[in-house]
C-alpha cells in the first residue's frame, strides 16, 4: 500500500492508482469528458461538514486535472478572542500544522489574533484547515467560498451540510441559481433532524425531502450519510462507518467513492427512515446528558434512562417502519456514539448544570447547532395528534401516542415549553407509575402499528 503525505500532516491511505480509478468510475457516471472538472461543493462548514470535505479533499484533491473540492460557509462570523487564544495554543501544539502556516505566510495572523491586534474570521481560518466549531482538530487546508451562487451554480456533487433547521432555506436559495441549469446535480445530505407538518395529514419532513421540494431535484439524485461516529475522531483516522442511503444508481458508486481505510461506507436503499432515525436519537441524546450530570456520572441511573429511552425509540419505529428489526442496529450504534461524545449529549449536561439554558437557543458557540432540541418539538407535536391515538394497554380508551412516551414528553416541557428545570427529567424515571419498558415494546409489536402516512406514503 503506497500513501503520500500532505502538509498538514495526514496521510492517503491506500493504493493511489485505486483511488484515481474510483475517481474515474465516478466522473463518467456523471458524464464528464477529458478537461472537464468534477466539481464538488459542501455547503455549510460545522464540523461533519468540513471534515467530509476535508476527508474528500485529502483522498482526492491532488488529482487538480480531474476533480475541484471546495466548500460554502457564510462570511462575515468573526473569531472572538478567547478563540483567537486557543486557536493559538493548538497550532503551536502541533509542529506539522506549524510548519505549513509557516510555509504558507499565514502564521502571524494568528499571533496578532492572540495579541487582540486583529480580528479572524470564520472563512478566513477554515482556508488553513481550522472549523470553528472544532478548533481543536485541525484539518488540511481548504478551498473556501463565501458567494453561494459562486459554489453551487455548476457543481456536479452538492453535499448539504448545513442544520435540518437550515436546510429549507439555504436550498430555497439554491434553487434560484439552478433555474437555467440543464443537467441535474447528486445531492448528499448530511444533516439529522426533522420537521413535522400536522395538516392536512401529520406527516415527517426529511432534509432529502426539504431539498426536493425546494430545488425540484429528484428523489433518485438525493441520497442521505449517516452513521455512528464523531467528526473529529474520524479525520484523526479512528475506524468509522457509515450508510449512503439512496436510489441504487448513486448509492453504490458513491459508497465506494466515499469508502477509505479508516472509512468504510456501506450502501442501503431505505432513505427516509434512516434519515429519522438519525434525528430521533439526538432527542434521547439530551435527555441522557441531563441524566448523566444530575446523577453524577451513576451508571445505574444512566442505564436506567437508557432501558426507557430504547423502549421509547423501538416503539417510534414501529410507527415508521414495517420492519423495525432491521434498523435496531444501526439506531442504537447511532444512538451509543451520541451518548457518548456527541453535541446534543454535550448540551443536556451543561443544561443539567445551568451552564447553559434553553433560554439561550439551540446555536452554541464552538458547537453549532443541536438538532435535537427542534426534534424533540417535531416528534412531541406528532406523536400527539388525535388522529394518532391508540387504545391504552390498560386504561381501556384512546390516548395520543405522545402520552406513552414519557421521556419525550419531559423533554418537551424542559425544552420546548420551558415549563420545567432540567432536574425533572429524573422524573421520568422515578415515575411509580411508569410501566415496565418491555411492556411498551409487546404493545407495538401487538398492534397494527405503522403508519405509512408519517413519512408520506400511501
Amino acid at each position: 500500500m503506497v500513501g503520500s503525505v500532505h502538509v498538514n500532516g495526514s496521510v492517503h491511505g491506500g493504493n493511489g492508482t485505486a483511488t484515481e480509478e474510483r475517481l474515474d468510475e465516478l466522473r463518467r457516471l456523471l458524464g464528464k469528458s477529458e478537461g472537464d472538472l468534477l466539481k464538488i461543493v459542501s455547503v455549510g462548514a460545522g464540523a461533519w461538514g468540513s471534515v467530509f470535505a476535508a476527508l474528500l479533499q485529502d483522498a482526492y484533491g491532488h488529482f487538480r486535472d480531474k476533480v475541484q473540492i471546495r466548500i460554502w460557509r457564510r462570511p462575515g462570523r468573526t473569531v472572538d478572542r478567547s478563540t483567537a487564544e486557543h486557536l493559538f495554543e493548538v497550532i503551536n501544539s502541533r509542529e506539522d500544522v506549524l510548519r505549513r502556516l509557516i510555509r504558507r505566510c499565514a502564521y502571524l495572523k494568528y499571533v496578532e489574533a492572540r495579541l487582540g491586534d486583529r480580528t479572524l474570521y470564520a472563512d478566513e481560518i477554515l482556508k488553513d484547515g481550522f472549523c470553528l466549531n472544532m478548533i481543536e482538530t485541525p484539518l488540511c487546508p481548504l478551498k473556501v467560498v463565501t458567494n453561494l451562487q459562486e459554489a453551487v451554480w455548476d457543481a456536479d456533487i452538492v453535499v448539504n451540510g448545513v442544520p435540518s433547521t437550515e436546510t429549507r432555506e439555504v436550498f430555497d436559495e439554491i434553487s434560484k441559481y439552478w433555474k437555467e441549469r440543464i443537467s441535474v446535480p447528486v445531492i448528499i445530505s448530511l444533516a439529522k433532524g426533522i420537521e413535522a407538518s400536522l395538516d392536512p395529514i401529520p406527516r415527517i419532513i426529511t432534509p432529502t425531502q426539504m431539498i426536493s421540494s425546494a430545488t425540484g431535484v429528484p428523489t433518485e439524485n438525493i441520497l442521505y450519510l449517516g452513521g455512528p461516529n464523531i467528526a473529529s475522531e474520524i479525520y484523526n483516522k479512528e475506524y468509522a462507518n457509515a450508510r449512503i442511503c439512496g436510489s441504487n444508481k448513486w448509492r453504490k458508486p458513491l459508497a465506494k467513492f466515499l469508502r477509505q481505510p479508516h472509512f468504510i461506507v456501506w450502501d442501503n436503499s431505505d432513505l427516509v427512515t434512516h434519515e429519522v432515525m438519525g434525528g430521533l436519537k439526538n432527542v434521547y441524546a439530551i435527555g441522557a446528558g441531563m441524566v448523566a450530570a444530575l446523577t453524577n456520572e451513576s451508571a445505574t441511573s444512566k442505564s436506567v434512562y437508557f432501558s426507557h429511552c430504547t423502549s421509547e425509540m423501538i416503539f417510534i419505529t414501529h410507527l415508521l417502519t414495517e420492519q423495525p428489526e432491521k434498523l435496531a442496529g444501526p439506531l442504537l450504534a447511532d444512538t451509543y456514539v451520541t451518548l457518548l461524545k456527541g453535541r446534543n449529549a454535550w448540551y443536556g449536561q451543561m443544561l443539567a448544570k445551568g451552564e447553559l439554558s434553553p433560554d439561550m437557543g439551540d446555536s452554541i458557540k464552538g458547537k453549532g447547532m443541536i438538532q435535537g432540541v427542534s426534534a424533540v418539538g417535531a416528534f412531541f407535536e406528532l406523536l400527539s395528534q388525535p388522529s394518532l391515538s391508540v387504545q391504552h394497554p390498560e386504561e381501556n380508551k384512546l390516548v395520543a401516542l405522545a402520552e406513552l412516551c414519557p421521556i419525550l414528553k419531559r423533554l418537551y416541557r424542559i425544552l420546548i415549553k420551558r415549563e420545567l428545570p432540567a432536574r425533572d427529567i429524573l422524573q421520568a424515571l422515578r415515575d411509580e407509575t411508569m410501566n415496565d419498558p418491555r411492556e411498551r415494546i409487546e404493545m407495538a409489536q401487538s398492534h397494527a402499528f405503522y403508519r405509512p402516512s408519517l413519512l408520506g406514503k400511501p
